[in-house]
């Protein structure tokens, strides 16, 4: 005789605003309190009788816009006088080719560590730079996690850098395979700045960014929506970019002309500085990250209690906090079956990208704790019915 197995209740599977639980990868979800301020300024921004998305970027609400979110990002990113924080267009994606062309010298080489998809594209496209643009200058692959469909992180031992790099290349947090670098950062040569596409993971936790030359990334993770590109740089290699290279891709051009040379994505930058503002009243990035640790925590152990029917992506000292792969060991007709479950218990987003399949649960800064807390009922519960 078999006895009916009942699983337990989850909680309720939607915010308190009845809103679904966003598990998107870009664009992100973004903290209520704020879609409500956002709506409000799209009416009327600060008494000024028009909305954010009509006010002139050169006007003076405007300007208090651009002081304040340079303000508040160094406040929060503890980001030092030698830095300048620039605002640009064309995700981080239309850095891969501005980042060779402002910084790797005529006839250098410039160093990538390759963690997942997004980095091979930056490597795609600073070698079609150094074909087209600068062609005594090289791209060289210092490590590559491909071999093992980017589930780890290289080591320094796996890492082989060029005789004299002028600068290291890595991606923070690899979306699409759910790798981090936790911990530690590449062991790059003397002389030669990190630069990093940390466009899934800034100011998730605490950072030194002095640690690094560059960081950059699209804004709409964590750090608001779509239109912007944040690129934050010490003033040294603003200095010794490129000068043939076109006006609108100096970075020393942003960086005179407060990231205005011409109309910017102001409404997307206006929304930056809404969610810096919000970091600040989490407490910061120490509060933050313990919050986003958990929040990861909470999920990947319901997929480490039920190994043999979830398969997790990312080897375990290398999972990332923001964007968590997985898949159902039976195949994808589970993965479906669990997908339409979730998306029934207001679990949206959960689909993988085309390159992995599975899902990927990312858990950026503004995600609710309580969408963990369902998921990771939903992951056990399921594993429970059709194991």
């Amino acid at each position: 005789m078999t006895t009916m197995q009942t699983s337990r209740p989850t909680k309720p599977a939607t915010t308190a605003g009845g809103r679904a639980f966003n598990f998107g990868a870009g664009p992100s979800v973004l903290p209520e309190e704020v879609i409500k301020q956002i709506q409000q300024d799209i009416w009327n921004y600060a008494g000024a009788g028009m909305g954010i998305l009509e006010l002139s970027h050169r006007g003076k609400h405007y300007d208090q816009i651009v002081a304040d979110v340079d303000c508040d990002l160094r406040e929060i990113g503890s980001i030092p006088a030698n830095y300048k924080i620039l605002f640009m267009t064309g995700g981080a994606t239309g850095q891969n080719w501005l980042v060779p062309a402002n910084l790797l010298p005529i006839g250098g080489t410039g160093d990538y560590i390759v963690t997942g998809y997004w980095a091979e594209g930056s490597v795609k496209d600073a070698q079609q730079y150094c074909q087209g643009a600068n062609p005594t200058a090289s791209i060289h692959v210092a490590a590559n996690s491909a071999d093992q469909k980017h589930s780890y992180i290289p080591s320094d031992e796996q890492t082989k850098y060029s005789a004299k790099p002028a600068y290291v290349h890595m991606t923070s947090s690899n979306t699409i395979y759910g790798t981090q670098w936790r911990g530690r950062l590449p062991n790059a040569p003397a002389g030669a700045p990190l630069i990093c596409d940390a466009s899934s993971d800034i100011f998730s936790e605490p950072i030194d960014i002095t640690k690094f030359g560059v960081l950059y990334g699209g804004a709409q993770k964590n750090l608001g929506t779509t239109g912007a590109t944040f690129v934050i740089i010490r003033d040294d290699l603003i200095e010794m970019g490129h000068k043939h290279i076109p006006r609108m891709t100096q970075y020393r051009t942003y960086a005179k002309d407060e990231s205005r040379p011409n109309t910017p994505p102001h409404f997307a930058i206006y929304t930056v500085g809404l969610m810096a503002k919000w970091i600040k009243k989490q407490g910061g990035l120490a509060k933050l990250g313990q919050i986003n640790r958990d929040k990861a925590g909470v999920i990947y152990k319901a997929l480490d209690d039920n190994q043999g029917f979830w398969l997790s992506h990312a080897r375990e000292a290398d999972r990332s906090l923001m964007n968590i792969t997985f898949r159902a060991k039976g195949g994808d007709a589970l993965d479906e079956k669990f997908m339409t479950e979730a998306k029934a218990a207001s679990c949206d987003g959960l689909k993988g990208h085309r390159a992995t399949g599975g899902m990927r649960a990312s858990l950026y800064n503004a995600f609710p704790a309580e969408g963990a807390d369902v998921l990771a009922d939903l992951i056990r519960d399921f594993a429970q019915k059709n194991g």
